[in-house]
Protein backbone atom coordinates (compact mmCIF):
# COMPACT_ATOMS: atom_id res chain seq x y z
CA UNK A 1 0.00 0.00 0.00
CA UNK A 2 0.65 3.94 0.01
CA UNK A 3 3.51 5.36 2.00
CA UNK A 4 3.06 7.91 4.70
CA UNK A 5 5.33 10.45 6.33
CA UNK A 6 4.07 11.20 9.62
CA UNK A 7 4.94 14.78 11.45
CA UNK A 8 4.04 17.30 13.57
CA UNK A 9 5.06 21.05 14.04
CA UNK A 10 6.24 21.35 17.39
CA UNK A 11 9.64 21.89 17.40
CA UNK A 12 11.24 22.31 21.03
CA UNK A 13 14.24 24.49 18.70
CA UNK A 14 11.68 27.24 18.48
CA UNK A 15 10.38 27.04 22.11
CA UNK A 16 13.28 28.72 23.66
CA UNK A 17 12.21 28.39 27.37
CA UNK A 18 11.86 24.77 27.32
CA UNK A 19 14.89 24.37 24.75
CA UNK A 20 17.17 24.97 27.62
CA UNK A 21 15.24 23.07 30.04
CA UNK A 22 15.54 20.20 27.76
CA UNK A 23 12.86 17.71 28.57
CA UNK A 24 11.76 16.72 25.18
CA UNK A 25 9.29 14.07 24.30
CA UNK A 26 8.16 12.47 21.25
CA UNK A 27 5.14 13.25 19.68
CA UNK A 28 2.52 10.82 21.69
CA UNK A 29 -0.52 11.68 19.27
CA UNK A 30 1.90 11.08 16.20
CA UNK A 31 2.73 7.69 17.03
CA UNK A 32 -0.88 6.67 17.63
CA UNK A 33 -1.34 7.64 14.30
CA UNK A 34 1.42 6.01 12.71
CA UNK A 35 0.56 2.79 14.22
CA UNK A 36 -2.56 2.68 13.87
CA UNK A 37 -1.89 3.19 9.85
CA UNK A 38 0.87 1.15 9.76
CA UNK A 39 -1.95 -1.86 11.29
CA UNK A 40 -4.16 -0.85 7.90
CA UNK A 41 -1.24 -2.15 5.93
CA UNK A 42 0.30 1.36 4.86
CA UNK A 43 4.07 1.85 4.71
CA UNK A 44 4.87 4.47 7.67
CA UNK A 45 7.53 6.58 8.55
CA UNK A 46 8.04 9.44 11.02
CA UNK A 47 9.68 12.65 11.17
CA UNK A 48 10.21 13.81 15.22
CA UNK A 49 10.57 17.98 15.01
CA UNK A 50 10.61 17.52 18.49
CA UNK A 51 14.72 17.52 18.12
CA UNK A 52 15.09 18.57 14.65
CA UNK A 53 17.22 22.13 14.44
CA UNK A 54 14.47 23.30 11.84
CA UNK A 55 11.92 22.77 8.92
CA UNK A 56 14.98 21.84 6.35
CA UNK A 57 14.65 17.86 8.52
CA UNK A 58 11.42 17.54 7.14
CA UNK A 59 12.41 18.54 4.00
CA UNK A 60 15.07 15.85 4.00
CA UNK A 61 12.83 13.36 5.07
CA UNK A 62 10.19 13.75 2.56
CA UNK A 63 13.24 13.69 0.33
CA UNK A 64 14.13 10.63 1.57
CA UNK A 65 11.17 8.58 2.05
CA UNK A 66 8.90 9.95 -1.16
CA UNK A 67 5.62 9.64 0.53
CA UNK A 68 2.58 9.77 -1.35
CA UNK A 69 0.70 10.76 1.89
CA UNK A 70 2.45 13.71 3.88
CA UNK A 71 0.63 13.80 7.55
CA UNK A 72 0.89 16.72 10.02
CA UNK A 73 -0.90 14.74 13.04
CA UNK A 74 -0.09 16.81 15.70
CA UNK A 75 0.40 15.74 19.63
CA UNK A 76 -2.85 16.34 20.73
CA UNK A 77 -1.87 14.95 24.23
CA UNK A 78 0.90 17.76 24.02
CA UNK A 79 -0.14 20.78 26.06
CA UNK A 80 2.20 22.66 24.04
CA UNK A 81 0.19 22.11 20.96
CA UNK A 82 -2.71 22.92 22.65
CA UNK A 83 -1.51 26.41 23.03
CA UNK A 84 -1.19 27.07 19.55
CA UNK A 85 2.10 29.11 19.04
CA UNK A 86 2.76 31.08 16.78
CA UNK A 87 5.92 29.39 15.99
CA UNK A 88 5.04 26.43 15.49
CA UNK A 89 2.11 27.57 13.32
CA UNK A 90 4.55 29.28 11.17
CA UNK A 91 6.88 25.72 11.09
CA UNK A 92 3.51 24.22 9.90
CA UNK A 93 2.82 26.20 6.73
CA UNK A 94 6.42 25.74 5.94
CA UNK A 95 6.03 22.42 6.14
CA UNK A 96 2.83 22.07 4.51
CA UNK A 97 4.59 24.21 1.20
CA UNK A 98 7.56 21.94 1.05
CA UNK A 99 5.45 18.90 0.82
CA UNK A 100 3.12 20.41 -1.69
CA UNK A 101 6.04 21.24 -3.99
CA UNK A 102 7.09 17.66 -3.67
CA UNK A 103 3.74 16.43 -4.75
CA UNK A 104 2.67 14.80 -1.67
CA UNK A 105 -0.96 15.09 -0.63
CA UNK A 106 -1.26 17.03 2.62
CA UNK A 107 -3.68 15.83 5.07
CA UNK A 108 -3.23 17.78 8.81
CA UNK A 109 -4.68 17.46 12.51
CA UNK A 110 -4.55 19.26 15.49
CA UNK A 111 -5.67 22.10 17.45
CA UNK A 112 -4.61 24.83 15.81
CA UNK A 113 -5.31 23.47 12.40
CA UNK A 114 -8.94 23.42 13.70
CA UNK A 115 -8.76 26.78 14.69
CA UNK A 116 -7.54 28.62 11.92
CA UNK A 117 -8.22 25.89 9.03
CA UNK A 118 -8.56 28.53 5.88
CA UNK A 119 -5.36 29.61 7.36
CA UNK A 120 -4.01 25.97 6.28
CA UNK A 121 -5.73 25.51 3.63
CA UNK A 122 -4.76 28.80 2.24
CA UNK A 123 -0.90 27.23 2.66
CA UNK A 124 -1.65 24.28 0.51
CA UNK A 125 -3.64 21.51 2.92
CA UNK A 126 -5.50 19.18 0.56
CA UNK A 127 -7.84 17.64 3.59
CA UNK A 128 -8.11 18.40 7.55
CA UNK A 129 -9.29 15.87 10.12
CA UNK A 130 -11.37 17.55 12.80
CA UNK A 131 -11.50 15.45 15.97
CA UNK A 132 -9.98 12.20 16.74
CA UNK A 133 -7.92 11.62 14.00
CA UNK A 134 -7.38 7.66 13.02
CA UNK A 135 -10.62 6.33 12.11
CA UNK A 136 -11.30 9.46 10.02
CA UNK A 137 -7.82 9.17 8.31
CA UNK A 138 -8.94 5.43 7.97
CA UNK A 139 -11.39 6.31 5.83
CA UNK A 140 -10.35 9.17 3.97
CA UNK A 141 -7.03 7.12 3.03
CA UNK A 142 -9.40 4.08 2.07
CA UNK A 143 -11.47 6.35 -0.42
CA UNK A 144 -8.57 7.99 -1.79
CA UNK A 145 -6.58 5.05 -2.63
CA UNK A 146 -9.77 3.46 -4.51
CA UNK A 147 -10.20 7.12 -6.16
CA UNK A 148 -13.13 7.64 -4.57
CA UNK A 149 -12.79 11.31 -4.73
CA UNK A 150 -16.51 12.83 -4.92
CA UNK A 151 -17.65 10.97 -1.77
CA UNK A 152 -16.35 12.74 0.96
CA UNK A 153 -19.27 14.12 2.38
CA UNK A 154 -19.86 10.18 4.04
CA UNK A 155 -16.99 10.33 6.07
CA UNK A 156 -17.51 12.19 9.48
CA UNK A 157 -14.91 14.42 10.71
CA UNK A 158 -13.54 15.58 7.43
CA UNK A 159 -13.29 19.20 5.84
CA UNK A 160 -12.04 19.52 2.11
CA UNK A 161 -12.19 21.83 -1.11
CA UNK A 162 -14.73 21.24 -3.20
CA UNK A 163 -14.56 21.98 -7.34
CA UNK A 164 -15.54 25.51 -6.88
CA UNK A 165 -12.61 25.94 -4.20
CA UNK A 166 -15.20 26.06 -1.31
CA UNK A 167 -14.72 24.49 2.41
CA UNK A 168 -17.01 21.80 2.85
CA UNK A 169 -17.10 20.24 6.13
CA UNK A 170 -19.12 16.54 6.38
CA UNK A 171 -20.97 15.74 10.08
CA UNK A 172 -18.58 15.24 12.97
CA UNK A 173 -17.88 11.57 13.97
CA UNK A 174 -18.40 9.74 17.61
CA UNK A 175 -15.25 9.30 19.50
CA UNK A 176 -13.52 5.91 20.18
CA UNK A 177 -14.80 4.34 23.13
CA UNK A 178 -13.02 1.45 23.06
CA UNK A 179 -9.78 2.82 23.54
CA UNK A 180 -8.23 -0.52 24.28
CA UNK A 181 -8.28 -1.35 20.70
CA UNK A 182 -5.77 0.93 19.60
CA UNK A 183 -2.43 -0.39 19.12
CA UNK A 184 0.17 0.66 21.67
CA UNK A 185 2.59 4.02 19.48
CA UNK A 186 4.83 3.22 17.41
CA UNK A 187 7.63 3.50 19.22
CA UNK A 188 10.01 2.01 17.13
CA UNK A 189 9.88 5.10 14.71
CA UNK A 190 11.22 6.81 17.41
CA UNK A 191 15.02 7.08 17.65
CA UNK A 192 14.84 6.34 21.54
CA UNK A 193 19.06 6.20 22.16
CA UNK A 194 19.23 10.11 21.29
CA UNK A 195 15.91 10.90 23.72
CA UNK A 196 17.67 8.55 26.38
CA UNK A 197 21.07 10.22 25.77
CA UNK A 198 19.82 13.72 26.05
CA UNK A 199 18.01 12.50 29.75
CA UNK A 200 20.73 10.72 31.17
CA UNK A 201 23.21 13.39 30.28
CA UNK A 202 20.89 16.56 31.36
CA UNK A 203 18.43 15.47 34.26
CA UNK A 204 20.55 11.76 35.31
CA UNK A 205 17.18 9.59 34.31
CA UNK A 206 15.46 8.84 31.12
CA UNK A 207 11.25 9.49 31.04
CA UNK A 208 8.86 8.24 28.26
CA UNK A 209 5.45 9.72 28.18
CA UNK A 210 2.01 7.95 28.38
CA UNK A 211 -1.38 8.16 28.03
CA UNK A 212 -4.13 6.49 29.66
CA UNK A 213 -6.85 8.88 28.60
CA UNK A 214 -8.78 10.81 25.75
CA UNK A 215 -10.68 14.45 26.48
CA UNK A 216 -11.89 15.78 30.22
CA UNK A 217 -14.93 15.94 31.37
CA UNK A 218 -14.61 19.05 33.07
CA UNK A 219 -16.12 23.04 32.05
CA UNK A 220 -13.46 25.20 32.83
CA UNK A 221 -14.04 28.36 30.85
CA UNK A 222 -10.48 28.85 29.38
CA UNK A 223 -9.86 25.21 28.50
CA UNK A 224 -10.04 25.29 24.89
CA UNK A 225 -11.13 21.38 23.68
CA UNK A 226 -11.15 21.70 19.97
CA UNK A 227 -9.98 17.74 19.53
CA UNK A 228 -12.36 16.12 21.92
CA UNK A 229 -14.88 18.81 23.50
CA UNK A 230 -16.28 17.51 26.57
CA UNK A 231 -15.94 14.22 26.01
CA UNK A 232 -13.86 11.53 28.31
CA UNK A 233 -12.63 8.24 27.20
CA UNK A 234 -10.34 6.05 29.55
CA UNK A 235 -8.31 2.55 28.66
CA UNK A 236 -8.37 -0.18 31.16
CA UNK A 237 -6.31 0.18 33.90
CA UNK A 238 -4.87 -3.44 32.52
CA UNK A 239 -4.17 -2.13 29.04
CA UNK A 240 -1.97 0.75 30.60
CA UNK A 241 -0.25 -1.88 32.93
CA UNK A 242 0.71 -3.96 29.98
CA UNK A 243 1.94 -1.39 28.02
CA UNK A 244 4.20 0.08 30.83
CA UNK A 245 5.40 -3.15 31.60
CA UNK A 246 6.37 -3.67 27.74
CA UNK A 247 7.80 0.05 27.70
CA UNK A 248 9.99 -1.26 30.55
CA UNK A 249 11.41 -4.32 28.93
CA UNK A 250 11.87 -2.53 25.58
CA UNK A 251 13.53 0.78 26.77
CA UNK A 252 14.30 0.57 30.53
CA UNK A 253 12.57 3.78 30.95
CA UNK A 254 13.62 5.40 34.82
CA UNK A 255 10.24 7.94 34.84
CA UNK A 256 7.33 8.06 33.50
CA UNK A 257 5.07 10.84 32.47
CA UNK A 258 1.53 10.41 32.29
CA UNK A 259 -0.15 13.28 29.54
CA UNK A 260 -3.28 13.04 30.34
CA UNK A 261 -6.13 15.90 31.33
CA UNK A 262 -6.91 14.25 34.51
CA UNK A 263 -5.65 10.81 35.29
CA UNK A 264 -7.70 8.10 36.87
CA UNK A 265 -10.98 10.01 36.98
CA UNK A 266 -12.84 6.88 36.68
CA UNK A 267 -13.51 5.50 40.25
CA UNK A 268 -11.21 3.31 41.33
CA UNK A 269 -9.40 3.26 38.45
CA UNK A 270 -5.90 4.36 40.20
CA UNK A 271 -6.49 1.44 42.80
CA UNK A 272 -6.45 -0.79 39.88
CA UNK A 273 -3.63 0.50 38.24
CA UNK A 274 -1.55 0.42 41.79
CA UNK A 275 -2.50 -3.25 41.96
CA UNK A 276 -1.21 -4.63 38.51
CA UNK A 277 1.87 -2.44 38.40
CA UNK A 278 3.00 -4.12 41.11
CA UNK A 279 2.31 -7.61 40.17
CA UNK A 280 3.90 -6.83 36.94
CA UNK A 281 6.63 -5.61 39.17
CA UNK A 282 6.84 -2.82 36.61
CA UNK A 283 5.79 0.16 38.99
CA UNK A 284 7.84 3.21 37.77
CA UNK A 285 8.56 6.72 39.03
CA UNK A 286 5.85 8.78 37.32
CA UNK A 287 3.67 12.80 37.02
CA UNK A 288 0.66 13.24 36.23
CA UNK A 289 -2.05 16.00 36.59
CA UNK A 290 -4.56 15.59 38.78
CA UNK A 291 -7.94 17.79 40.27
CA UNK A 292 -7.63 19.14 43.51
CA UNK A 293 -11.47 17.72 44.16
CA UNK A 294 -10.62 14.16 43.31
CA UNK A 295 -7.47 13.61 45.68
CA UNK A 296 -8.47 11.48 48.91
CA UNK A 297 -7.18 9.85 50.96
CA UNK A 298 -7.64 6.52 48.88
CA UNK A 299 -6.47 8.30 46.03
CA UNK A 300 -2.92 9.75 47.66
CA UNK A 301 -2.42 5.98 48.86
CA UNK A 302 -2.77 4.46 45.10
CA UNK A 303 -0.61 6.94 43.67
CA UNK A 304 2.04 6.13 46.56
CA UNK A 305 1.24 2.48 45.71
CA UNK A 306 1.99 2.99 42.35
CA UNK A 307 5.44 5.40 41.95
CA UNK A 308 3.82 8.36 41.86
CA UNK A 309 6.46 10.91 41.90
CA UNK A 310 4.90 14.68 41.14
CA UNK A 311 1.38 15.55 41.04
CA UNK A 312 0.33 18.70 39.02
CA UNK A 313 -2.50 20.49 39.65
CA UNK A 314 -4.55 23.07 37.92
CA UNK A 315 -4.94 25.15 41.34
CA UNK A 316 -5.00 28.53 39.27
CA UNK A 317 -5.81 30.55 41.81
CA UNK A 318 -5.82 31.22 45.65
CA UNK A 319 -9.23 33.51 45.22
CA UNK A 320 -12.55 31.42 45.26
CA UNK A 321 -14.07 34.48 43.27
CA UNK A 322 -11.68 33.96 40.62
CA UNK A 323 -11.94 29.97 40.99
CA UNK A 324 -15.58 30.49 40.38
CA UNK A 325 -15.36 33.05 37.55
CA UNK A 326 -13.52 30.34 35.88
CA UNK A 327 -16.27 27.69 36.66
CA UNK A 328 -12.83 25.71 37.63
CA UNK A 329 -15.10 23.85 40.40
CA UNK A 330 -12.87 23.78 42.70
CA UNK A 331 -12.73 25.20 46.03
CA UNK A 332 -9.56 27.05 47.46
CA UNK A 333 -9.93 24.80 50.73
CA UNK A 334 -9.28 21.18 48.46
CA UNK A 335 -6.34 22.52 46.95
CA UNK A 336 -5.30 22.61 50.51
CA UNK A 337 -6.56 19.54 51.62
CA UNK A 338 -4.94 18.18 48.39
CA UNK A 339 -1.60 19.29 48.96
CA UNK A 340 -1.54 18.02 52.45
CA UNK A 341 -2.64 14.56 51.59
CA UNK A 342 -0.15 14.15 48.45
CA UNK A 343 2.63 15.13 50.71
CA UNK A 344 1.82 13.23 53.98
CA UNK A 345 2.34 9.79 51.00
CA UNK A 346 6.14 11.08 50.42
CA UNK A 347 4.66 13.01 47.07
CA UNK A 348 5.65 16.32 45.01
CA UNK A 349 3.25 18.88 44.24
CA UNK A 350 3.66 21.45 41.72
CA UNK A 351 0.44 23.96 41.02
CA UNK A 352 -0.18 25.99 37.87
CA UNK A 353 -1.32 28.90 38.09
CA UNK A 354 -3.05 31.58 36.05
CA UNK A 355 -2.99 35.30 36.59
CA UNK A 356 -4.84 37.70 34.59
CA UNK A 357 -7.95 36.30 34.80
CA UNK A 358 -10.88 38.63 34.18
CA UNK A 359 -11.78 41.03 37.37
CA UNK A 360 -8.85 39.85 39.40
CA UNK A 361 -7.41 42.43 42.00
CA UNK A 362 -4.40 43.05 43.52
CA UNK A 363 -6.17 41.39 46.61
CA UNK A 364 -7.08 38.37 44.58
CA UNK A 365 -3.31 38.28 43.32
CA UNK A 366 -1.99 38.29 47.21
CA UNK A 367 -4.89 35.13 47.84
CA UNK A 368 -2.85 33.50 45.47
CA UNK A 369 0.86 34.38 46.97
CA UNK A 370 -0.91 33.58 50.64
CA UNK A 371 -1.72 29.99 49.67
CA UNK A 372 1.65 29.43 47.66
CA UNK A 373 3.29 30.67 51.24
CA UNK A 374 0.89 28.50 52.81
CA UNK A 375 1.18 25.44 51.12
CA UNK A 376 4.48 25.56 49.67
CA UNK A 377 4.32 23.51 46.45
CA UNK A 378 7.14 21.70 45.24
CA UNK A 379 6.95 23.06 41.98
CA UNK A 380 5.04 26.10 39.94
CA UNK A 381 4.08 26.95 36.81
CA UNK A 382 3.33 30.21 35.94
CA UNK A 383 1.13 31.50 32.63
CA UNK A 384 -1.27 34.47 32.29
CA UNK A 385 -5.12 33.76 30.92
CA UNK A 386 -4.95 33.34 27.61
CA UNK A 387 -8.16 33.23 24.97
CA UNK A 388 -8.29 30.36 22.59
CA UNK A 389 -10.98 30.21 19.95
CA UNK A 390 -14.10 28.02 21.26
CA UNK A 391 -14.13 28.58 24.90
CA UNK A 392 -16.44 31.09 26.96
CA UNK A 393 -13.26 33.14 27.70
CA UNK A 394 -12.42 34.37 24.69
CA UNK A 395 -15.82 35.08 23.84
CA UNK A 396 -16.13 37.02 26.98
CA UNK A 397 -12.81 39.32 25.78
CA UNK A 398 -12.42 38.72 22.26
CA UNK A 399 -13.61 42.64 21.21
CA UNK A 400 -10.67 43.78 23.21
CA UNK A 401 -8.26 41.41 20.89
CA UNK A 402 -5.53 42.66 19.22
CA UNK A 403 -3.74 41.54 16.17
CA UNK A 404 -1.74 39.51 18.46
CA UNK A 405 -4.13 36.66 19.19
CA UNK A 406 -1.73 33.44 19.97
CA UNK A 407 1.71 33.50 21.97
CA UNK A 408 4.79 33.19 20.16
CA UNK A 409 6.23 30.59 21.97
CA UNK A 410 5.76 29.48 25.42
CA UNK A 411 7.48 31.84 27.45
CA UNK A 412 5.53 34.92 25.95
CA UNK A 413 3.24 36.43 28.57
CA UNK A 414 1.44 38.77 26.71
CA UNK A 415 -1.81 39.91 27.99
CA UNK A 416 -3.79 39.39 24.97
CA UNK A 417 -6.65 41.36 25.96
CA UNK A 418 -7.73 44.47 28.44
CA UNK A 419 -6.66 42.92 31.74
CA UNK A 420 -6.34 44.56 34.77
CA UNK A 421 -2.91 45.09 34.39
CA UNK A 422 -0.49 44.91 31.56
CA UNK A 423 1.99 42.34 30.18
CA UNK A 424 4.91 44.68 32.38
CA UNK A 425 3.39 43.97 35.21
CA UNK A 426 2.54 40.56 35.02
CA UNK A 427 5.67 39.65 34.20
CA UNK A 428 7.74 40.75 37.75
CA UNK A 429 4.41 38.92 39.20
CA UNK A 430 6.16 36.06 37.36
CA UNK A 431 9.54 37.23 39.49
CA UNK A 432 7.88 37.79 42.76
CA UNK A 433 6.21 34.60 42.66
CA UNK A 434 9.09 32.41 41.91
CA UNK A 435 11.39 34.30 44.32
CA UNK A 436 8.87 33.78 46.87
CA UNK A 437 8.56 30.46 46.09
CA UNK A 438 12.61 30.14 46.54
CA UNK A 439 12.51 31.46 49.80
CA UNK A 440 10.27 29.39 51.04
CA UNK A 441 12.01 26.10 49.59
CA UNK A 442 15.26 27.29 51.24
CA UNK A 443 13.37 28.10 54.62
CA UNK A 444 12.11 24.47 54.05
CA UNK A 445 15.51 22.82 54.01
CA UNK A 446 17.16 24.51 56.80
CA UNK A 447 14.05 24.24 59.02
CA UNK A 448 14.62 20.25 58.44
CA UNK A 449 18.21 19.89 58.58
CA UNK A 450 17.97 22.08 62.26
CA UNK A 451 15.32 19.13 63.37
CA UNK A 452 17.00 16.48 61.28
CA UNK A 453 20.99 17.19 62.07
CA UNK A 454 22.40 14.64 60.62
CA UNK A 455 20.63 15.46 57.08
CA UNK A 456 23.17 18.78 56.86
CA UNK A 457 25.08 18.74 53.63
CA UNK A 458 26.35 20.91 51.27
CA UNK A 459 22.64 22.18 50.37
CA UNK A 460 21.86 22.75 54.04
CA UNK A 461 25.00 25.45 53.36
CA UNK A 462 23.76 26.56 49.73
CA UNK A 463 20.03 27.29 51.39
CA UNK A 464 21.62 29.06 54.27
CA UNK A 465 22.43 31.65 51.77
CA UNK A 466 19.72 31.67 49.62
CA UNK A 467 17.67 32.95 52.58
CA UNK A 468 19.25 36.39 52.16
CA UNK A 469 19.82 36.73 48.53
CA UNK A 470 16.07 35.63 47.99
CA UNK A 471 14.42 37.67 50.37
CA UNK A 472 15.88 40.81 48.76
CA UNK A 473 15.05 39.79 45.06
CA UNK A 474 11.33 39.43 46.35
CA UNK A 475 11.90 42.72 47.79
CA UNK A 476 13.07 44.40 44.88
CA UNK A 477 10.66 42.42 42.19
CA UNK A 478 7.61 43.93 44.96
CA UNK A 479 8.82 47.20 44.79
CA UNK A 480 9.27 46.82 41.02
CA UNK A 481 5.62 45.62 41.07
CA UNK A 482 4.36 48.25 43.97
CA UNK A 483 5.80 50.63 41.60
CA UNK A 484 3.98 49.57 38.30
CA UNK A 485 0.50 49.42 40.03
CA UNK A 486 0.81 52.86 40.64
CA UNK A 487 2.22 54.20 37.49
CA UNK A 488 -0.98 52.34 36.03
CA UNK A 489 -3.59 53.09 37.95
CA UNK A 490 -2.26 56.77 37.02
CA UNK A 491 -1.86 56.69 33.54
CA UNK A 492 -5.78 54.81 32.97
Amino acid sequence: MSSILFGQSYYLKFDPKLYVEMKPYPPLGSLYAASYARSLGYEVALFDAMLAQSEDEWARALDTHKPKYAILFEDNFNYLSKMCLLNMRQAAFKMIEMAKARGCVVIVNGSDATDHLEEYFARGADYMILGEGEITLEDLLGKLERNEQREFSEIRGLVWKDESGNLQRSLKREFIRDLDRLPFPAWDLVDIPRYQKIWRERHGYYSMNMVTTRGCPYSCNWCAKPIYGQRYNVRSAENVAQELKWLREQFQPDHIWFADDILGLKPNWLERFADLVNEYNCATPFKCLLRADLVNENVAAALKRAKCHTVWMGAESGSQKILDAMDKGTTVEQIYTARKLLGAQGIRVGYFIQYGYRGETRDDIELTLKMIRETIPDEIGISVSYPLPGTKFYDNVKMELGAKQNWTDSDDLAMMYHGTYSTDYYRILYRVTHHELRRLHAERKLKRAFQQPRTIHADTFRALGAIPLQTARLQRARSELNQRERYEYQTS
